[in-house]
């Protein structure tokens, strides 16, 4: 039985019964109306007799029309997330185990003087976590990547050196130690899945913003399996990242996502240049698969590889290709040597401008992974990066020339970024 049609029986069951209920409560009055005289000395004792029935059945109904109340409202919203903790309570929980992360970047640039130098000062956000009875800071790649002289600020305004324990350029994550710490100074969030969130699910972020430490904002889930370009992840995107609405802003980055209960379901990592109120982070799966190998290894290496470069499918690549096909991934180039060649995966031949870029059409058009439908580049991402790893083989569907085949590629390792 699903939980719609158990909803439905319940309020069902409690229709009927308080329908009975009712019956039952307009008989006991009409006989009491209606019942013969009786003698006088047993006419009190029967009326409060019938009285106190009448009062328990009225509360009966009463409590049943509560119960089919709070049936109405439940049945319609079996999947939606518990209340939680309110935004007060989330904050007090979780705002002492969010930090400060800081460090000196060296820049150099090219002048008519020759190459001048300078330091930079990096700042953004972490917070601690509890990884086999030792406490870490996870934090943002980006905001540790390259720096010097690399500390935590505790809540306090205790501060301390840190030093990288394990990096994932890949997922934008990093893990650092701070060993010099009294363990009083941590107080480590709990992080869990992120794989039952649900667009339109109330979240908050706490970071340091413009370096104004502790500062909390709320939002909703706006989207989920977006890719996102960064710098420190080469030539391929961030996949499987959720998007979501609370404003955040440069210092934010590395700080904790919030679910209601005050869980991590994530780690903000980005803003989109010149927008309003979007934010981006790193799924807690990531953080929950990476934690391990980051601090045993130091990195993470099971992501797999293709050796594809693509373009998703619209209506005007499908007019220009004389196809009905307007979703998935068009091939644009195929690496010499990679999975995608071996396993024998065509790119375009036939250069064509739309829009004023060119691109090149002909080639093989994936619409499916293991039979999961491949709507565009970001689903198809998500899919790898959540789904499978190095070595592993998958079956593609595969649109060549008009016909539907498929092909199993076996999955090579990522290029170190």
């Amino acid at each position: 039985m699903t939980a719609e049609q158990s909803a439905g029986f319940r309020k069902a069951f409690v229709v009927a019964l308080l329908c009975a209920l009712v019956i039952s409560s307009s008989t006991f009055v009409y006989y009491a109306a209606i019942r013969p005289q009786q003698p006088k000395g047993t006419t009190t004792s029967t009326m409060s007799s019938l009285e106190g029935t009448i009062s328990s059945l009225k509360a009966s109904i009463a409590a049943l029309q509560a119960r089919l109340a709070a049936l109405n409202g439940s049945s319609s919203s079996q999947t939606t997330q518990s209340s939680g903790l309110n935004a007060q309570q989330i904050y007090a929980n979780s705002a002492p185990s969010v930090v400060t992360v800081q460090g000196d970047q060296t820049t150099t640039t090219n002048t008519i003087f020759g190459p001048q130098t300078a330091i930079t000062s990096v700042l953004g956000s972490g917070f601690t976590v509890s990884y086999q009875n030792s406490a870490y800071v996870v934090t943002n790649y980006h905001v540790v990547a390259g720096d010097a002289n690399l500390t935590v600020t505790f809540p306090d305004g205790n501060a301390y050196p840190a030093r990288v324990v394990g990096s994932d350029p890949y997922s934008d994550l990093a893990v650092l130690a701070v060993s010099t710490a009294p363990a009083s100074e941590f107080a480590p969030l709990h992080v869990v899945s992120s794989q039952g969130l649900s667009v339109g699910q109330q979240v908050y972020a706490i970071g340091n913003p413009y370096g104004l430490s502790g500062s909390m904002t709320p939002g909703i889930v706006s989207q989920l399996g977006r890719t996102i370009q960064d710098p420190v992840s080469g030539n391929f995107s961030v996949a499987g990242v959720i998007q979501f609405s609370a404003p955040i802003n440069p210092g934010n980055s590395g700080g904790p996502l919030l679910d209601t209960n005050g869980r991590v379901i994530g780690i903000t990592t980005a803003t989109v240049s010149s927008s309003q109120g979007i934010g981006f982070a790193i799924p807690s799966s990531t953080i929950l698969r990476d934690l391990p190998s980051l601090v045993s290894a130091g990195t993470y290496s099971a992501y797999s590889y293709l050796g594809i470069t693509t373009v998703d499918m619209n209506l005007q690549f499908a007019l220009a290709s004389h196809t009905n096909v307007t979703y998935g991934l068009l091939i644009q180039g195929v690496v010499p040597g990679g999975p995608a060649a071996k396993a024998g995966l065509r790119a375009g031949t036939a250069t064509v401008a739309i829009d004023g870029t060119q691109y090149l059409l002909g080639g093989d058009i994936i619409v499916s992974v293991n039979g999961t439908k491949v709507i565009n580049q970001d689903a198809f991402s998500t899919y790898l990066v959540q789904n499978t790893i190095a070595g592993q083989t998958v079956n593609l569907g595969v649109i060549r020339s008009g016909t539907s085949i498929n092909v199993a590629v076996v999955l090579g390792a990522r290029p170190l970024a």
